[in-house]
């Protein structure tokens, strides 16, 4: 049967490793799949993971509609055995809805990638959607760890080298822009809930660690 699969994690877990694996086995076995990202690292049109590995994408637009294309491909003759739907946090609800009406009615796989929670530890909309619709939900198992060797279970995003839990949900990461009316150097972080709470991340962390502040310790006599 058929499914809808969502394949979740927080960043450095390796999804997008795992799509262009999934890929490659099935086109390797004479499958043709429409591929879709969205706000990928390497740009528009692409679906790329941290390793390096890299294809060709179509990109997601929010009036992408996922049925209404895979539809136009069959009946123009194309070739659709499955859909991969990278970056699928970024979906809208209704995408969401979409990719589960080419399961129901096409007959075809999906396989959907996500973060499931944002920088706030608050859920996607598209990442929620997939968790109320989706057959399966896959944690994946390559574990990203926090600073400090736990596992690490949260997205944090850092400007100007500190972490925040306020601003707009989705800004794309390793850019320098405006956010929130000001210029700023974005980044994330993965962090275990404990530091993600206490808002310490590896710089912070580094940074007490070398205060001169620290309590002092007598050395053993």
């Amino acid at each position: 049967m058929p499914e809808l699969v969502f394949f979740s994690g927080t960043m450095d877990c390796g999804k997008s490793t795992l799509a262009l694996q999934i890929e490659h086995n099935r086109s390797a076995r004479g499958l043709q799949g429409m591929i879709c990202s969205r706000d990928d690292r390497a740009g528009r049109g692409k679906l790329s993971s941290r390793l390096g590995l890299v294809t060709e994408a179509v990109e997601a637009a929010d009036d992408m509609d996922f049925y209404t294309h895979v539809v136009s491909r069959l009946t123009a003759g194309g070739r659709v055995d499955y859909v991969i739907a990278d970056e699928a946090q970024f979906l809208a609800p209704e995408q969401v809805d979409q990719l589960a009406r080419i399961v129901d009615d096409l007959g075809l796989d999906v396989f959907a990638f996500g973060i499931t929670t944002d920088f706030r530890s608050k859920l996607f909309p598209g990442s929620q959607r997939l968790v109320e619709l989706a057959d399966r939900i896959e944690v994946l198992q390559v574990e990203a760890l926090c600073w400090c060797g736990a596992k690490a279970t949260h997205n944090a995003r850092t400007v100007d080298g500190r972490m925040v839990v306020e601003g707009a949900q989705v800004v794309v990461g390793d850019v320098v822009g405006d956010v929130d009316g000001g210029p700023a150097e974005v980044g994330y972080e993965v962090l275990c809930r404990r530091h993600h709470r206490r808002r310490q991340t590896s710089a912070t962390a580094h940074a007490a660690a070398l205060s001169p502040d620290v309590l002092p310790v007598d050395a053993p006599r």
